[in-house]
């Protein structure tokens, strides 16, 4: 693993996450999907940082409400999904699925549609990261607000493709307390609503419930439990497993449907739980 990038979680908001990158070669900094403003800039003090560029997988305000002041701050560059672009605040450079590089570092822009039209993922290769924002989730993956079932479907296949160690960077962790009122610094959860949901989907998934265990050990201890692994999410996160027998025979789908049926019942499901 490519160990000169370097990748800080910025809790934002009540429970979302931006993350600080910087490159220890070139010394550039980026911060993707900034929710505001004032997190960022305290992550930046105290690594002594300045900031280069803002990267945004979508468009909704929770993952660019940071963009102008930011922008305006730091002078930094707004980089973002190109089908977007109307929608992204400060927009400098729109990619679509594409090559970019960070600093020294080479990137691929990928077109995930589903929630929202525009969305995009950020995959480093060689440092094994990939910043998947609001498609997917650790045990989970985000509502389709703006795309179609077989769009979102697509999207999270694309990513379940990834190399197994690649690290998962995702956007929200939707259960949060707070260590410091001082400081407002989350105690991440696991997202345990999506892992209460994925155990009634696979109660008898081994590694779903190893799973739910670290998470409340954890919890207990104050600790995050992301970055999550796309392997890890292989094998436990019902969003990705569609055509696994025992998905299916606990939404009652048959072999004959097909995986864009059963993955819309989980959705459809997770949405009602």
């Amino acid at each position: 693993m490519d160990s000169s990038l370097q990748i800080d979680l910025v809790p934002c908001l009540n429970d979302n996450y931006a993350y600080l990158l910087h490159d220890m070669s070139s010394g550039v900094t980026g911060i993707v999907d900034p929710g505001e403003v004032g997190p960022v800039v305290r992550a930046l003090e105290a690594k002594g940082y300045t900031l280069d560029f803002i990267f945004n997988t979508h468009h909704h305000a929770d993952h660019t409400g940071g963009n102008l002041g930011l922008k305006k701050k730091y002078d930094a560059k707004v980089v973002g999904p190109k089908v977007d672009k109307a929608r992204i605040p400060g927009i400098d450079i729109p990619l679509s699925d594409e090559t970019w590089k960070f600093g020294n570092h080479e990137f691929r822009a990928i077109f995930t549609p589903g929630h929202t039209l525009g969305h995009v993922c950020y995959y480093f290769p060689e440092s094994k990261a990939v910043f998947t924002g609001d498609t997917l989730f650790s045990v989970g993956c985000g509502r389709v607000f703006e795309g179609t079932m077989d769009q979102m479907w697509s999207s999270l296949s694309t990513l379940s493709l990834l190399p197994e160690d690649t690290r998962a960077f995702v956007g929200h962790e939707y259960t949060a307390v707070y260590l410091s009122v001082k400081h407002l610094i989350p105690l991440t959860c696991g997202n345990q609503s999506n892992i209460r949901f994925a155990v009634t989907v696979e109660p008898h998934n081994e590694d779903l419930l190893s799973q739910r265990q670290l998470v409340e050990q954890l919890r207990q201890k104050g600790q995050p439990t992301i970055p999550t692994t796309i392997g890890q999410e292989n094998s436990f996160n019902p969003f990705l497993r569609p055509f696994v027998e025992s998905v299916r025979q606990s939404l009652n789908k048959s072999a004959s449907e097909n995986n864009v049926e059963v993955f819309t019942a989980l959705r459809l499901a997770k949405d009602k739980f």
